[in-house]
């Protein structure tokens, strides 16, 4: 186990995509208010600041109980810095700052380390994997319903401003980075779990969430198309399923009762655009049940749009669009069945349990129940 000057670089990347996501959210809710668009405005406002404070909430948390387990008190420069929304720059610095000594000065070209450079990794590593998990508890709070909301814009007048643009891909990109980045950071903090090594199964990790989320996004579109109210119906209905599940497995991913009530509404959110793994059971099952579910519903959205009139819709962008559905959500199913039966890490593991998004026991990592999968 070992942090790399490659994994240093994918952590710098990593806060360079997340700066300029918020600078671009910004931005485009500054025109929308400049633009007289007062309600797009302060629905990229809301969607950007719901984001932040559920991450500085969790990010606080975790700082409080490490520095507990560490006989130390926590200071009130590290609750001021977070109700300032400073939580996961503080976090990117400890991080950065630590990892370059590890990576850069302290780096051995043999496999074999003393006990203390085995500790110094291991900090790193646990530091950089929490920052994932908060980047990817952002991208699916902020970034899916942004991506949502600015698709809409865009088909609604048939045309969009730079900053639209900007939003767009670098949504797409926030969401692709830290799904692949935290897969590959959680099992290099878990010591018993293999890695997620090479270039092909990260790819067609990345294509299969990647593909599932798209077609699943341009489908909530098309029906808030239909009904605005449907819409956001169906998805409230589906996060309510998803908080019930998350109550029903009995998530135990924080230490206080209010914080894992916090991270099940999270859990229930994520699960409105992808599937994960909450709570280390084998997934075969619930994993086939949530994904024949999301192929009918996308279908059924799909022909429902195809009878219901054309006029509230630009014409010239539904035959594209269903062709991208339809082929991206083609494309996700078969990604995911080569990646689970070809690239897998555990794939040869048929009698151990899958990973968790989460904590692990015996090491102290805060990752032992959360893994995507």
């Amino acid at each position: 186990m070992k942090y790399t000057k490659c994994n240093f670089m994918m952590s710098v990347l990593g806060i360079i995509i997340y700066v300029a996501d918020l600078i671009v959210d910004i931005w485009v809710s500054v025109r929308f208010f400049h633009e007289g668009q007062y309600i797009f405005g302060i629905l990229t406002l809301s969607f950007m600041l719901f984001g932040t404070l559920v991450v500085q909430c969790f990010s606080y948390s975790w700082f409080k109980a490490d520095l507990n387990k560490a006989g130390q008190e926590i200071q009130h420069c590290f609750l001021l810095l977070h109700c300032l929304q400073g939580g996961v720059f503080t976090r990117y610095w400890f991080a950065l700052k630590k990892g370059y000594h590890v990576a850069f000065k302290c780096s051995s070209k043999t496999n074999s380390f003393t006990e203390e450079q085995i500790d110094q990794h291991k900090e790193v590593i646990d530091r950089v994997t929490d920052l994932s998990m908060l980047r990817l508890f952002e991208t699916y709070l902020e970034g899916c319903p942004q991506l949502l909301l600015q698709l809409y814009i865009f088909l609604e007048h048939g045309q969009a401003n730079f900053s639209q643009y900007a939003a767009i891909m670098l949504s797409c990109c926030a969401i692709s980075w830290s799904t692949v980045d935290f897969q590959i950071a959680l099992r290099k903090s878990l010591p018993d779990k293999n890695l997620l090594n090479g270039f092909c199964p990260k790819a067609t990790y990345l294509f299969y969430k990647l593909f599932t989320l798209l077609s699943w996004m341009l489908s909530v579109v098309l029906l808030l198309f239909v009904n605005v109210n449907v819409g956001l119906f169906m998805l409230l209905l589906l996060w309510i399923v998803g908080l019930i599940w998350a109550f029903k497995e009995q998530t135990q991913f924080c230490n206080s009762k209010s914080m894992e009530f916090l991270y099940r509404i999270v859990v229930g959110f994520i699960l409105v655009f992808t599937f994960f793994n909450i709570k280390g059971h084998n997934t075969k099952c619930p994993m086939s049940f949530y994904y024949v579910v999301r192929v009918l519903t996308t279908l059924g959205i799909l022909v429902g749009f195809w009878v219901y009139p054309l006029s509230i819709f630009n014409s010239d962008y539904f035959v594209p669009i269903s062709i991208t559905l339809v082929l991206s959500l083609l494309l996700g199913i078969i990604f995911l069945i080569v990646y689970y039966g070809a690239f897998h890490p555990n794939r040869s593991e048929e009698t151990k349990y899958d990973e968790t998004d989460g904590r692990y026991v015996q090491r102290e990592c805060r990752m032992k129940y959360f893994l995507m999968e």
